[in-house]
């Protein structure tokens, strides 16, 4: 006896379809785009700064990277990475580090050019960490950010085999042509580089 062809179910053709659907017409969830952000920092939450403020690049290919540059706010630290989001304000950093509880958002791709140094050559060479606070309020200048900053510190200079000494891990106002002052005399520069060391 002659059986009819057996044909596949309704849903096995939809699962089918299904699979078969580009991946670009799928919409992307929070999940998924999350999986895909360039972020370099594994402890670094990934906060986007708008692409009109840094320099698209592939370093260390196009530019070394040879300097941690040390920024302090002079902003809350929301109001920085609105700042850094804002595509009129033509300025960003790699990472944001918050004071109270030391979390770490990470802004800018480290392949990429930030605009924090206010120098090309040194934003060419360098990884900018911006801190929350105020040069003038130490009491921004928390246990925890120390402790968090010195880890992301230690991580960036190994990955790109920075020297872990003042001549490459330097303050904004270190950079020459510099018109800023941070991260100002109450940054603990002792206290951070052994942190750096031991991280």
């Amino acid at each position: 006896m002659d059986r009819a062809p057996r044909w596949p179910s309704r849903r096995r053709i939809l699962q089918g379809a299904a699979l078969a659907v580009p991946a670009a017409l799928v919409p992307t969830t929070a999940a998924t785009a999350a999986r895909r952000r360039p972020r370099d920092y594994p402890d670094a939450e990934w906060i986007p700064a708008s692409s009109s403020n840094y320099t698209s690049s592939d370093r260390p290919s196009s530019y070394p990277i040879e300097f941690v540059v040390v920024h302090v706010t002079q902003e809350t630290y929301a109001d920085t990475l609105a700042i850094f989001q804002n595509p009129d304000k033509q300025v960003s950093s790699h990472y944001l580090v918050r004071s109270k509880d030391g979390h770490v958002a990470q802004c800018v791709a480290d392949r990429h050019v930030g605009w924090h140094a206010g120098n090309w050559d040194y934003n060419t060479r360098s990884i900018g960490i911006e801190h929350e606070g105020w040069v003038d309020q130490p009491k921004y200048f928390t246990d925890e950010m120390y402790a968090s900053s010195a880890a992301l510190t230690a991580f960036v200079c190994a990955i790109y085999d920075i020297p872990l000494d003042r001549k490459h891990i330097i303050g904004h106002n270190e950079v020459p042509g510099a018109t800023h002052t941070d991260p100002g005399p109450h940054w603990d520069w002792d206290r951070y580089l052994k942190l750096v060391k031991a991280a």
